[in-house]
């Protein structure tokens, strides 16, 4: 199957209002033919530096422009108390542990340092190492891919003409020179977006056009749903339609053949049958774990359900690239 860099807004936009069957049916037409057999993979998420970042983004409780809204206590661990963590998530079964650090850029000294020894230490595991810490520089990117790091998360969160409505202290093409340097790096990307976030359907049209738009594609592609947090500027938006989830996934996957589609934040607010729906549009990973940094997720218990139910494998063998 050959892969498209060149989708247009109104062909994307044409796809997310489809019948809903249609979509579906060619969505799992193309992924049964780019990815054959089904395997889901499990990536475990950590907050390793919780609270007190200095951007505004209005859905986060670790903005620091949000005071209150943080559910837990700021605080940042050690490298042993994230290698313990991501030791027990190997155990239950997760192939990419990903670590989050509530940052606006990384900064250098001790700090990175960490990131440096965490990433190391994660993949000594057998297992994939996944960062999200906003901004790096270009020597940043390169000695993080010294260290091994395989993917750096870094959303674009929504389309280019509702960022602004979101975020105000960096802007869109902040975020797209960071993906660019990743790239560069030779580090997979990891990038995505957030529905509920007050965006229209043609700012999804235009976040996913972009992502497409990108050769290689991203290998990581996180289709998250806003987790309303009490104290930040999107508590009171209405709860995401997830049969518009399951249109963004099957869209995604369209689009994007070859990506890992990731079912992340938001999961806690959809029904077993709505999950299952986002998996056979073409999902193949969850996030698992009792929290996503600092919003709730599923228990494991019920995610092996779920997968069980849909038929599907999970447990991959550490090392098995993705």
């Amino acid at each position: 199957m050959k892969s498209r860099y060149d989708w247009t807004a109104q062909e994307v936009l044409d796809l997310l209002q489809s019948p809903l069957v249609d979509l579906l049916w060619q969505a799992q037409s193309v992924h049964r033919e780019a990815n054959p057999g089904y395997t889901v993979q499990l990536a475990s998420l950590l907050s390793v530096k919780t609270g007190g970042c200095t951007e505004d983004c209005a859905y986060c409780s670790q903005s620091a422009h949000h005071p209150g809204a943080l559910p837990t206590p700021a605080r940042t661990l050690a490298v042993e108390q994230v290698l313990e963590k991501a030791a027990a998530a190997k155990a239950a079964g997760a192939h990419r542990f990903c670590m989050g650090w509530a940052w606006r850029e990384i900064r250098n000294g001790p700090p990175f340092e960490a990131m440096v020894a965490m990433v190391q230490g994660v993949r000594a595991l057998g297992m994939e190492a996944c960062v999200t810490a906003g901004m790096l520089t270009d020597e940043q990117a390169r000695r993080l891919a010294a260290a091994g790091l395989t993917a750096y998360n870094h959303n674009l969160d929504t389309g280019p003409a509702h960022y602004n409505q979101v975020i105000t202290t960096r802007t869109y093409e902040d975020r797209l020179a960071t993906l660019q340097r990743v790239r560069q790096a030779g580090i997979t990307l990891c990038t995505g977006g957030i529905l509920g976030l007050g965006e229209t359907v043609q700012d999804r049209a235009e976040l996913l056009v972009i992502l497409a738009g990108m050769n290689p594609h991203p290998e990581s592609v996180p289709i998250n749903a806003l987790v309303p947090v009490e104290g930040t500027p999107l508590a009171e938006r209405s709860p995401v339609d997830p049969l518009g989830l399951v249109r963004m996934v099957a869209t995604a996957r369209i689009l994007m053949p070859r990506s890992r589609v990731r079912l992340s934040a938001g999961r806690t607010s959809l029904s077993r049958e709505a999950q299952l729906l986002c998996l056979l549009a073409g999902a193949d990973s969850i996030f698992y774990g009792d929290r996503l940094l600092t919003t709730p997720n599923p228990d494991l218990s019920k995610d092996e359900d779920l997968l069980q139910a849909a038929g599907v494998r999970w447990r991959q063998p550490h090392g098995e690239a993705s």
